[in-house]
This record gives C-alpha cells, structure tokens and sequence, in this order.
C-alpha cells in the first residue's frame, strides 16, 4: 500500500514539475521582435510594457474604466446621460482615434436587458441607449477590434457611486479596495 502510495505522489510530483518547466520554457523561447507573432492569443497572459505597473491603477484619459481585456486597451466611460463612451486608447493610454471596432454591450436585468448598439464619432463610440435605471448595473461588453478578429467578452458590474477616495465613480475607482469586502477601507484610505 506504501508502495502505491509513493508512486501516486512521486508522479503528481513529475507532472507538476514538467508543467511548471515547460510553462518557463514557452514563457522565454522568444525574445520581443524575434518573429512577427502579434501575440493576440495570448496577449492577456503575457502582457507587457516596457514600465512595469499596475492596470487596476490606470484612470482612462477621460476619467472611466480602462479594459485591458483587449488590445489596444479601450476606456469605458458612463456619460452624465447614462451612455456609454468607448474609447480607444494608444500605447501610452492617450485616446486614439476610433477605427474599424465593432462594439455591442447586454446589461440591466437578465430578464429584460438593455442592448446597445454604438455609433463611431470623432474621438470616441457613444452607445444609442442609455443604462437602465440602478446604481449597480451587470454590464457584458463585446468588442471586435478588427474585422475577421475574435470577439472579446468583458462582464463587468457598473457601480455608479461616487468613490470616497478619489475623484471617479466606483466602476472606474483606482484606490486599492477592489471589492475585498472590507467596508471599512475607503474610511481608513481617507485618514
């Protein structure tokens, strides 16, 4: 029984290990500019920029939600309407001018949603419709950056309170209280 035993652990152990080797392995077979690989399929997991920093602490330029789901990233911001903003973002997160991006966003309640469609304007695309009524909106947005390209899905919740501790609202909040449950965080944050 030992004996089974061992070779139970001995092989979890052997499986783990040619996992986490190879996983290093494929993470440096490449140097950056080595080949012409846009590393869209895996460009969530092995994100980088030259400086390193923290995505959940980047405002957008206008003050929303920046989604580093897709690449290039996109800001995503609720107007005083209610509408949505999409915005297109460069490289050093500046707004860029809107191209071929087909965008759709479902949100509100499951069981009469709001779906809305978007129109390209000059700096931005702005959603035909607004938000349903509600401070916290369940919101699913799908962008395709390019035609032929896959859709990305991003599910978010839109907390439209206005944080404590900084100047955004709280879907777009870059203090680090990230929904850890504490309540008590944005009253330490403000001593």
């Amino acid at each position: 029984m030992k004996t089974k035993l061992i070779i139970v652990v001995a092989t979890a152990g052997a499986i783990s290990t040619a996992l986490l080797v190879g996983t290093s392995a494929r993470a440096d077979s490449h140097k950056a500019g080595e080949h012409k690989d846009d590393h869209k399929e895996h460009a969530k997991d092995a994100h980088d920029h030259a400086d390193a920093h923290d995505h959940d602490s980047i405002p957008g330029p206008n003050g929303g939600k920046v989604l580093h789901e897709v690449d290039p990233h996109v800001e995503l911001l609720v107007t005083k309407d209610r509408k949505i903003q999409i915005t297109i973002l460069d490289e050093d997160g500046k707004a860029a001018a809107p191209g071929k991006q087909d965008i759709f966003v479902v949100c509100g309640n499951r069981s009469a949603p709001t779906r809305m469609k978007f129109e390209k304007g000059e700096t931005a695309f702005l959603s035909d419709k607004a938000l349903p009524a509600g401070i916290n909106i369940p919101a699913v947005v799908r962008i395709k950056m390019e035609p032929g390209d896959k859709t990305q899905t991003i599910r978010l919740n839109l907390n439209l309170e206005d944080c404590p501790t900084c100047e955004f609202k709280e879907y777009a909040c870059v203090c680090d209280h990230s929904g850890d449950g504490d309540e008590d965080t944005h009253e330490k944050e403000k001593e």
